[in-house]
C-alpha cells in the first residue's frame, strides 16, 4: 500500500488571533509579549519554536492550542508533521534555524524519544537548541527528562503563559551565558 499510495503527512495548520484578544489587557499576557519583543530586537531574530510530535503519537491537539498560543504572545511557530522520527525533527529544527523545540507527548513515548532528540540535535552541532516537552507526561518521569538534556518539563493543565515564560526565561539564559 505505502509503494502505490505512498505515506499520509499530516501537518497542523497554526491558527493566530485568538489569544491575543483573549488576553486584551491582561497585564501578565502584555508583559510577556513586551519582553519577546525587547529580546528580538536585543538578538535580531523573533524567537522561533518547532513544535513535534514524534513517534506514532497522532493526538495534535495539544501541539496545535501550544503552537497558535505561542504565535500570539510573539514566538515564531513552526509546526512539524506527525509521526517524525527524532533525527527528522532535529533536521528540521535545524534547517528552519530554531532556538528551541517543543515536543508533545500523549502517547508514552516521551522517555525513549526526548532523549533521542536531546542526542540527534547534539550530532547536528545543535547542541544550543532548547529542548522542553509537554503533555500528558507523569511527575515522575520529570526528572529523568531534565537528566536527559530536556530543558523544562511542562504536564497537564500547564497555563500558556506561564510556558512561555519560562521558555524566554530559558532563551534569555542561554543569550547572557553563551
Amino acid at each position: 500500500m505505502r509503494q502505490v499510495f505512498g505515506d499520509h503527512v499530516a501537518v497542523p495548520d497554526v491558527v493566530s488571533n485568538i489569544y491575543g484578544p483573549a488576553y486584551e489587557g491582561d497585564p501578565e499576557y502584555e508583559n510577556l509579549t513586551n519582553r519577546l519583543a525587547i529580546f528580538a530586537k536585543a538578538t535580531g531574530i523573533r524567537p522561533t519554536m518547532l513544535m513535534a510530535k514524534l513517534g506514532q503519537d497522532g493526538h495534535d491537539r495539544g501541539a496545535k492550542v501550544i503552537a497558535s498560543a505561542f504565535g500570539d504572545i510573539g514566538f515564531e511557530v513552526v509546526a512539524g508533521p506527525l509521526f517524525q522520527t527524532p533525527q527528522e525533527a532535529a533536521d528540521l529544527a535545524v534547517t528552519q534555524k530554531v532556538q528551541v523545540v517543543g515536543m508533545s507527548s500523549l502517547a508514552a513515548g516521551h522517555k525513549t524519544l526526548a532523549p533521542q532528540l536531546v542526542e540527534a540535535l547534539k550530532a547536528k552541532g545543535a547542541k544550543d537548541i532548547i529542548v522542553v516537552v509537554g503533555g500528558v507526561i507523569p511527575r515522575q518521569d520529570y526528572q529523568f527528562l531534565l537528566d536527559s538534556g530536556v530543558a523544562a518539563v511542562f504536564g497537564p493543565g500547564t497555563n500558556v503563559l506561564d510556558a512561555a515564560r519560562a521558555i524566554l526565561d530559558l532563551l534569555e539564559g542561554r543569550r547572557r551565558n553563551a
